[in-house]
């Protein structure tokens, strides 16, 4: 369900203060709903004999929430540099940084193996020669194709651009066997925001098989298993959450099955994002326009460019109008900001209490791929983020933009190459 009632029992009574301290729009994150929502995936893994979570920091890159998440005892799942650097500005080195990049160039693998290093989790056989340092423990990512089916968001593995393929896999592990790997792991991820449990199973399942059959041609154990992430979440209250207690039964089992047929079990790794921030986090509006036309527009004080779900999946995000329930006499509006963009929009066609200027909104799940996908289209600014310990204190995480950081990258020393000689000024902009 949609923003869990102990979240709304605890903000709800608060928020009106809330918007008047700090202003409207802002992201705020749950920290207890986290907490509970990590240790409730720990104690579900309890029967796999080593379990850990990677958080993939591209779901809420905020160190103050990346904190919460390394008093879990989880790992980090890291993508570019930047989340790299975020992961270790507190202090995750080594095993607890799992770096799964695409596309990936030589000066991201150099920073990468500096500074503790991290388990390298490669996307492409031909960036075996090319990672400079290439450390102990390697993964890679195995893209099955016709093998399996994905879903919507991720797409078909037969033309996504993640992964080795089933072709190559076995002579990736050799050439990074031939520049001194020992230690191997194998990872896949092929859904996003699935509640099919036993999709995932299916996936481990996969894995385990994929992986004894590569011992066998590699003579070498593996070290860990990693499932990805991918995990869903609820977005329309109508949605049947995952079911994650059988989730983590069967694959204990099939883990248990692989322990007695080889000896050994591997790890158990997990890169879950959305699936443990996304429901604790609301982004808070304010109504401050209505436009009656064809259809009734209401119009916030957010864009899309705090929250694209909607526009570029056409994504459900459940709406609350602070202090205005539900009644017969709901009507039908689009709930839309301010971009240059029809489809500038939280919610189509959506039957919602009567709104007046100055009402608050509330919109739901915006804990993962929320703020991290803002933009600055039209020179939009992005919102503030805020954090609800959980003794009830409102902490500012992150401040909004301001119009100097819009334009902070145009203020850089000249630089020209071209056999050009005339002059070209800087833009010189006084900001009020």
């Amino acid at each position: 369900m949609p923003m869990s009632a102990s979240f709304r029992h605890r903000l709800f009574p608060l928020l009106k203060d809330i918007v008047n301290h700090f202003g409207t729009p802002f992201h705020l994150y749950d920290a207890r709903g986290i907490q509970e929502t990590g240790t409730n995936l720990i104690n579900a893994f309890s029967g796999v004999d080593i379990f850990r979570e990677y958080y993939a920091v591209k779901a809420l890159p905020n160190p103050h929430i990346l904190r919460l998440i390394k008093d879990l005892g989880f790992g980090f799942d890291c993508s570019s540099v930047p989340e790299l650097l975020l992961s270790r500005e507190i202090g995750s080195r080594g095993e607890d940084i799992m770096f799964t990049s695409n596309n990936t160039s030589i000066a991201e693998f150099e920073k990468a193996a500096s500074d503790g290093g991290c388990i390298l989790n490669l996307d492409d056989i031909s960036l075996v020669p090319k990672v400079p340092q290439m450390p102990e423990r390697i993964s890679f990512r195995y893209n099955p194709g016709a093998k399996r089916t994905g879903n919507s968001i991720i797409g078909d593995p037969l033309e996504s651009k993640y992964g080795v393929s089933a072709t190559q896999l076995c002579r990736a592990y050799q050439m990074a066997m031939q520049r001194v790997a020992k230690k191997l792991g194998i990872h896949s991820m092929l859904a996003s925001n699935e509640l099919n449990h036993t999709y995932m199973i299916h996936t481990v399942q996969m894995l385990l098989e994929t992986m004894e059959s590569l011992s066998k041609e590699l003579g070498r154990q593996f070290e860990f298993v990693n499932m990805g992430g991918g995990l869903g979440i609820p977005y329309h209250p109508s949605e049947t959450p995952l079911n994650l207690k059988e989730m983590a039964d069967a694959i204990t089992r099939l883990f248990v099955v692989f322990k007695d047929r080889n000896g050994y079990a591997p790890r158990l790794y997990m890169e879950s994002g959305r699936y443990i921030t996304g429901p604790h986090g609301v982004l808070v509006t304010r109504a401050i326009n209505r436009k009656d036309i064809y259809r009734t527009y209401i119009g916030v004080d957010a864009s899309m460019s705090s929250l694209m779900r909607p526009a570029i999946y056409g994504a459900y995000h459940h709406i609350d109008i602070l202090g205005k329930g539900a009644t017969e006499h709901d009507k039908e509006v689009d709930v839309v900001g301010s971009l240059c963009e029809n489809n500038d929009k939280f919610a189509i066609q959506r039957r919602l209490p009567d709104i007046d200027a100055g009402d608050i909104l509330c919109i739901h799940d915006t804990g993962a791929h929320g703020s991290s996908m803002g933009f600055n289209y039209n020179g939009r600014l992005r919102p503030k983020e805020l954090m609800l310990d959980p003794d009830g204190t409102v902490t500012l995480i992150r401040r909004e933009e301001h119009v100097e950081d819009y334009f902070a990258t145009l203020n850089f020393e000249p630089d020209n190459r071209s056999s050009y000689t005339g002059f070209m000024p800087l833009l010189s902009l006084s900001i009020r």
